[in-house]
């Protein structure tokens, strides 16, 4: 009975701890968490230290990482620019602005009443000097007549120039009277006659009344009014021999009559077709 007493019960014993087991499992881990460490650490920068160490071992590690090859190249057309054209540049924008042409827009007396008496007097026609009117007014003037042919008192054939302004010489207007003038067989005006209408539109620079003198040399009314300013030749109608010259410039605002000028419907507005009216909107008509 004591020999039972004093054996071990099995049920009192403990097993001991599998000690190699745990050892190996720890040097696994161990193993493991190096491992991934090392590889973290030749990895990065682009594998730098991976290659410095196989140089070190003898191993070359400069892989050559092959790159995709690039699309083949496609001609693309490109459209050409249009040839660049010749830009005409009109000469009155850069040509030097000749002041005697002024009076072609501004319709201005481009001279005084003295040098117009004294330029028609160098071209022939003898004008008198600038003097005050014989009506006795503020009036200033100079003249010229010449009689070709009278039956006693009444002049037959003569011509009349006068030309009025004030006294500082700013010119108001030009007169002329022809009567019975001598003609060609054509029927055109005599030159002698014709100088005298030549050199005063000639002296006032209004170049669009110009074509006024191929009436004149005709004989034939013409009335031409422009920027304030008139032309006027005309036949009496008491006489059909008779033919009178009128040159003036109306006494209005300047730019009053430049506005009125340049929006003439006659000259610089023609009407348009009748066919092209009707298709627009009655608000543009």
């Amino acid at each position: 009975m004591k020999a039972l007493a004093t054996q071990p019960s099995g049920l009192h014993m403990k097993t001991p701890p599998p000690r190699r087991k745990r050892r190996a499992a720890l040097w696994l881990m161990l193993t493991l968490s190096i491992s991934l460490v090392a590889g973290t650490v030749l990895l990065s920068n682009d594998m730098r230290h991976l290659r410095t160490l196989a140089a070190l071992s003898g191993y070359d590690l400069n892989l050559q990482v092959q790159q995709p090859e690039p699309p083949p190249l496609q001609l693309v057309e490109v459209a050409k620019p249009a040839p660049q054209l010749p830009v005409k540049i009109p000469p009155r924008l850069i040509e030097v602005p000749q002041p005697e042409l002024a009076g072609n827009f501004l319709r201005t007396w481009r001279k005084s009443g003295p040098d117009m008496c004294e330029t028609l007097r160098k071209a022939g026609i003898e004008m008198t000097q600038w003097r005050a009117s014989a009506m006795g007014s503020s009036a200033y003037e100079c003249s010229f007549q010449e009689v070709y042919k009278e039956d006693g008192e009444r002049p037959l054939s003569s011509v009349f120039l006068i030309i009025r302004g004030d006294r500082k010489g700013a010119i108001s207007n030009i007169r002329a009277k022809i009567v019975g003038p001598a003609t060609d067989s054509a029927g055109r005006l005599d030159p002698s006659f014709m100088r005298v209408f030549e050199t005063v539109l000639a002296q006032s620079h209004w170049l669009d009344f110009h074509d006024a003198l191929s009436a004149i040399r005709e004989l034939k009314d013409v009335r031409k009014e422009g920027f304030g300013a008139s032309v006027v030749f005309s036949r009496e109608f008491s006489s059909e021999n008779s033919f009178n010259f009128i040159m003036t410039i109306k006494a209005a605002p300047g730019p009053q009559m430049r506005t009125r000028a340049f929006f003439s419907t006659g000259r610089w507005m023609p009407a348009p077709d009748n066919e092209v009216s009707e298709a627009l909107s009655p608000i543009f008509r």
